[in-house]
């Protein structure tokens, strides 16, 4: 089966803070900064729930039979609904494997609202079993099923108390982490309009998910220890034959880590 790590990147839905708030003639920037401060007061942190996300960037990393893809989806003019469409087609063409990391807590419930307010159907993805037998006890809706695993979830043992960052599971592990960017400047970036740096730390998150999911299929014994190693390999010929800059420089970082930690 194929196996669809994605990871997705978020900025605040301005078009709906106005509406819910009344900050109607407010730039941007002002409606984001009014909306990031009331959440702050009502739970003394700063990140917006789910409905108040919209899609920035979707990237994924696919293994398939024919090798490994990594990618992210649309063109960087590609309006949010076409993001969201092509990511529940691939699911209704392919029938993935998906793998995230907290997918389940935040990725996929921005992806349901904005599917909702856009109007696209996925009935591959819903599927519970009414019409396909074989998602009866397999679906990528229920937490505890397979066609969707998230790591963050898996690994804590679904103990909210036990979860850990993908920066630090990535540090764990000697993988190259966050790279020097993270998900607070992509609003900042989003503003200046630079796209391309969304989609290229988006695609690095992917990489350090698919890394640590073939370390989970090596504990899990899914994975031969030979077959790890071959799958690493694989991930490091799709940096080098790769052309953009981020590549070559997960490639560095990886190597680098990898020394420090000793593995």
């Amino acid at each position: 089966m194929n196996t669809l790590v994605f990871d997705i990147e978020t900025v605040p839905d301005v078009s709906l803070g106005r509406r819910l708030y009344g900050l109607a003639g407010l730039a941007d920037a002002e409606v984001a900064k009014a909306m990031l401060t009331r959440r702050r007061q009502q739970t003394g942190d700063e990140f917006l729930p789910p409905l108040l996300q919209r899609i920035a960037a979707i990237s994924c990393l696919l293994r398939g039979r024919d090798g490994l893809k990594l990618w992210s989806l649309g063109d960087a003019t590609a309006d949010e609904t076409e993001l969201i469409e092509r990511f529940f087609d691939g699911i209704e063409r392919f029938g993935p494997v998906l793998v995230s990391w907290n997918g389940s807590g935040f990725d996929l419930p921005v992806l349901h609202y904005r599917a909702l307010r856009a109007g696209v159907q996925a009935p591959r993805y819903w599927e519970i079993g009414d019409e396909d037998t074989a998602f009866r006890y397999n679906n990528y809706l229920s937490r505890y099923h397979w066609r969707h695993i998230d790591l963050m979830d898996v690994l804590s043992g679904f103990q909210g108390r036990a979860r850990a960052s993908l920066a630090d599971t990535a540090a764990l592990l000697g993988l190259p982490g966050k790279l020097g960017f993270d998900g607070s400047l992509v609003w900042e970036t989003w503003l200046a309009g630079d796209i391309v740096r969304i989609r290229r730390y988006c695609e690095t998150d992917v990489l350090n998910t698919y890394l640590i999911y073939l370390r989970f299929e090596l504990m899990r014994g899914r994975l031969a220890r030979e077959g790890y190693e071959a799958e690493l390999a694989r991930v490091k010929s799709l940096l080098r034959e790769g052309t953009e800059p981020h590549h070559e420089e997960f490639l560095r970082a990886w190597e680098a880590s990898a020394a420090q930690s000793g593995d």
